[in-house]
């Protein structure tokens, strides 16, 4: 008896960059849940995979089919049961097993897919495993006479003490708090990390819909953290929080409801990480703001530029020993969270830091907000390639370099234009003085290609 193998044209549909991502079922459906459930196995050759899942209404039967793919090879299922992607990475580093989380992250209701990671939540991405996990799906899988079994773990209470030990919760002051969760798996986490902290917090959205009946769960869209900042200032709160739907990423905004970058997120946690632990590398991808640096750089720290995305991140903490790295898409990962990312602990060292303050949040980031950015634009064009070099070419006086896309220094400002992993899209980001100089260059850039 055999796994029948899942069709390569649609597996190579959904396996993206990082992870395995699709439609629901029209490209991501259970027999290629089994398939890949099948192929992890293989691929991991562990006794036990540890599993979650989020809280979209297709979850519950591809984590069911993957978990059937996992036992058919005579591999043990820990099975979490519904998780933010934070929390899985923790009870991968806690049951020291390999993982994956049902997720599609941010993405509309009609999409779920699969983030995978070795024991000890160490990251795979196409070129740590997941091309080699896609060939293990394309072929058939021998079934055991010998099956694996499914156990039931509760993790929850374990994940938010490790959470606590981030932070001195005794130093904590009393704190107005929204939480906008999105109907995402942070209406789990966050109540559970915040009963016993001396926070007054209200959350919007808490009950667990993947349906996002109310408004997408993309904190990254300005247009999804308005009913935020309308209810930081209608009830007079401290700070605002605000959570993606598998609860992995977080952005803030301060007591007036503006928003604080993941930039100036990442320098807040970084200096207190190196006020705490001392000196050493702090990692921070290439379009986080000179601004992140500089702070680094003060605090005794030695900044590392990374590509964009976990899996690359992830391994250059491995490398460099960083206690810590963070992305403008407001990614923070932390070395003694067995370097993988949480929202939910980046947050609660910003809520340390601010009680420490005991001013406002927008007195604690000015002195960080020196410069204006364009934000990320995306542009679809036909030939990134192409695009990239005719750009490269009109700066070629500048410095540039390759890291991932073009990154061109042009002394008072600079920008970054790399493209996407999955579509057929330029992605620029631009800094520099003043919000006037930076929408200047965002246009001469565009106009180039466009």
């Amino acid at each position: 008896m055999v796994i029948p193998p899942a069709d390569k044209d649609r597996l190579r549909a959904v396996f993206k960059a990082y992870d395995v991502r699709g439609l629901t079922p029209e490209e991501l459906d259970v027999p290629m849940a089994k398939s890949l459930g099948a192929a992890f196995a293989n691929f991991t050759n562990a006794d036990a995979v540890v599993v979650g899942r989020d809280m979209r209404t297709s979850g519950e039967a591809l984590l069911a089919a993957f978990s059937e793919g996992v036992v058919s090879q005579g591999v043990d299922v820990r099975d979490i049961g519904l998780a933010s992607t934070d929390l899985l990475y923790f009870a991968s580093g806690y049951l020291e097993a390999p993982g994956v989380m049902l997720t599609a992250s941010h993405n509309p209701a009609s999409y779920n897919g699969m983030k995978f990671c070795q024991s000890r939540a160490r990251a795979i991405g196409l070129d740590t495993g997941l091309t080699e996990i896609r060939q293990l799906a394309e072929q058939p899988a021998k079934v055991t006479n010998r099956p694996g079994k499914v156990r039931k773990v509760d993790l929850l209470d374990n994940f938010v003490e490790h959470v606590h030990s981030f932070i001195d919760v005794n130093s904590l002051r009393s704190l107005k708090i929204v939480v906008d969760t999105a109907n995402g798996m942070g209406g789990l986490v966050v109540p559970a990390a915040f009963k016993d902290l001396p926070f007054e917090y209200e959350i919007l959205y808490e009950e667990l819909d993947g349906t996002f009946p109310n408004h997408p769960a993309d904190p990254l869209q300005a247009e999804n953290l308005v009913d935020l900042q309308r209810r930081v200032m209608e009830s007079d709160a401290d700070v605002g929080l605000a959570f993606d739907g598998d609860a992995d990423r977080v952005f803030l905004v301060d007591e007036n409801a503006n928003l604080v970058s993941g930039s100036i997120t990442t320098a807040l946690v970084a200096s207190a990480i190196l006020e705490s632990h001392g000196p050493g590398p702090i990692l921070h991808n290439l379009i986080c703001s000179r601004s992140t640096v500089e702070v680094i750089e003060a605090a005794g720290g030695d900044p590392i530029r990374t590509r964009v995305g976990h899996s690359y991140i992830k391994e250059v903490m491995a490398e460099t020993g960083a206690m810590f790295g963070g992305e403008h898409s407001g990614h923070y990962y932390f070395a003694r969270n067995y370097g993988a990312d949480s929202g939910l602990i980046a947050a609660l060292i910003v809520l340390e830091r601010l009680s420490a303050n005991q001013g406002s949040l927008s007195s604690l980031v000015a002195p960080l907000q020196r410069y204006a950015s364009s934000g990320e634009v995306n542009v679809a064009v036909i030939n990134t390639s192409d695009a990239i070099e005719t750009v490269s070419d009109f700066f070629s006086e500048q410095q540039q370099d390759r890291l991932d896309g073009l990154t061109v220094d042009c002394g008072e400002w600079w920008f970054n234009l790399r493209p996407s992993n999955t579509e057929p899209l330029l992605r620029l980001n631009v800094e520099g003085p003043d919000d006037g100089h930076v929408a200047h260059r965002v246009e001469q850039i565009l106009a180039l290609f466009g």
